[in-house]
């Protein structure tokens, strides 16, 4: 018997930043129908923008990133979680029931959906930085089988009482190798560009599909921008444990990014 589809879309901070493009982005969400017209099971994984960072220098708490990842310590981590798993999740949550999508928002803390731990590193201590042991694929199952789209927030824990923050491109890679053994799995990864480009100044250089070897071919010629070398990276990870499809595309673009008309496919094949 044929697994259903999961859609697992990843919506990236400048969309989140924007109030008119996160209402638009989420009325596409939440109008996703499979074939057949009934709504597709479909989890959304979120990052925090820059609200997190605006409230930081309100509060005079200095704020530092090293290759892009933020140092979290202990004060950061209370910021980020009253913002991602707090306002930015329950507002999204909320705009999702206005469009008559029944949603339920949720942190790794919530009924251990993501257990992690302290990332390690040998010369850089990221503070209550996070990286993923476990996904709770079951219990998102269940969810899922009673027709309620998941808004999952960058926060995790792990298991001893310590909240960890998650990079979200990481949080929707291993929510969507850790439902493989129980759906087909798409995996979206949504934001403000047309998908991956050979000019990261030109939206129409869109590359439409990216191999291994093609991928490795755009590195050593240094034609992908930093910021997108570890969401593909993610995406080939992702392939690899059996998800089925990888898109990198523009959140307005949903419903094509869904069937693969835009965007950029990332594949093995």
């Amino acid at each position: 018997m044929a697994k259903e589809k999961l859609y697992i879309i990843k919506v990236g901070g400048n969309i989140i930043d924007d109030e008119k493009k996160l209402s638009s982005f989420l009325k596409k969400f939440a109008a996703l129908k499979s074939g057949d017209g009934k709504p597709v099971k479909k989890i959304l994984v979120h990052g925090g923008g820059k609200l997190a960072t605006k409230l930081a220098n309100e509060l005079k708490v200095p704020q530092q990133l090293v290759d892009g990842r933020r140092i979290t310590d202990a004060e950061t981590l209370k910021i980020v979680t009253m913002v991602y798993a707090g306002y930015i999740n329950k507002n999204i949550v909320a705009i999702l029931q206005a469009n008559h999508c029944n949603a339920i928002g949720l942190s790794g803390a919530d009924a251990n959906v993501i257990r992690a731990h302290k990332r390690i590193h040998a010369t850089i201590d990221y503070g209550f930085a996070g990286d993923i042991d476990e996904v709770n694929a079951p219990f998102l199952q269940t969810l899922l089988e009673q027709d309620l789209a998941i808004v999952l927030a960058p926060i995790t824990h792990d298991q001893k009482g310590q909240l960890l923050n998650t990079n979200a491109d990481t949080i929707a890679q291993e929510t969507a190798r850790g439902m493989c053994a129980l759906f087909e799995v798409n995996l979206i990864y949504s934001f403000e560009k047309t998908g991956v480009l050979l000019d990261a100044n030109d939206e129409s250089t869109v590359i439409p599909s990216i191999k291994p070897t093609y991928y490795a071919q755009l590195k050593a010629e240094k034609k992908i921008f930093a910021g997108m070398i570890p969401k593909i990276d993610n995406a080939f990870v992702a392939l690899n444990s059996g998800v089925k499809q990888v898109t990198i595309g523009n959140a307005e673009e949903l419903e094509k990014l869904i069937t693969h008309a835009a965007g950029t496919s990332i594949t093995n094949e």
